[in-house]
């Protein structure tokens, strides 16, 4: 049973960074999608950044330039550096695959104070 988990969140302050990481277990074949979204209270999950197997990747347009997306297809991993935090940024961040069906982790909060 393919099972994603995601680490590395915390509270931080204004400038400062954080590493995201997600595993994928469960599976022994190469993910085609793989992506970080992120969710705030009343609102929907949102892309963050998608990642396919042959390296295309897509940022949202906030956090283009400092938040940097890597992925390791022999491990099923990603990994999100994210740099330059800001309040807004504050979110539970999860890691989604499509692998015949959608899979989500239970997430990792970032929380970053003023």
């Amino acid at each position: 049973q393919l099972r994603l988990e995601e680490s590395g969140g915390g509270l931080v302050r204004t400038g400062d960074s954080l590493r995201l990481s997600c595993v994928a277990y469960g599976v022994n074949f190469k993910l085609g999608i793989i992506s970080w979204y992120r969710q705030t209270p009343g609102n929907e999950r949102e892309l963050v950044v998608s990642t396919t197997e042959d390296g295309y990747t897509h940022y949202a347009n906030s956090v283009r330039g400092r938040f940097v997306v890597s992925r390791d297809n022999a491990k099923n991993t990603l990994s999100l550096q994210m740099n330059n935090l800001k309040p807004d940024n504050t979110a539970v961040y999860y890691c989604y695959t499509l692998c015949g069906e959608v899979y989500w982790g239970q997430g990792t909060q970032v929380t970053v104070s003023s």
